[in-house]
């Protein structure tokens, strides 16, 4: 199973934390949203590139890349591509 199948497998096990959250919104200047929910359509659109480094997975969409810890599935954080 690729990096990619095995994250979109549990993509509903995808959470943050309320640090995440404030963290993600802040380095993506995100609006007032579901940080979960915005990161998860993020990672199922078909252009994204997702794998696995260490214990995270990477997800690259444009110029975003989102991280998500390989075995809790928490969304550690976002940033915006130099």
């Amino acid at each position: 199973m690729s990096d990619k199948e095995l994250l979109l497998s549990d993509i509903d096990k995808l959470h943050t934390t309320e640090l995440g959250v404030t963290r993600i919104k802040r380095n993506l200047t995100l609006p007032e949203c579901d940080v979960v929910e915005y990161c998860k359509k993020r990672i199922t659109e078909e252009n994204t590139v997702i794998y696995k480094e260490g214990k995270n997975f990477y997800c690259e969409n444009g110029d975003e890349r989102i991280t998500v810890n390989y075995y809790s599935f928490t969304i550690i954080t976002a940033h915006k591509k130099k």
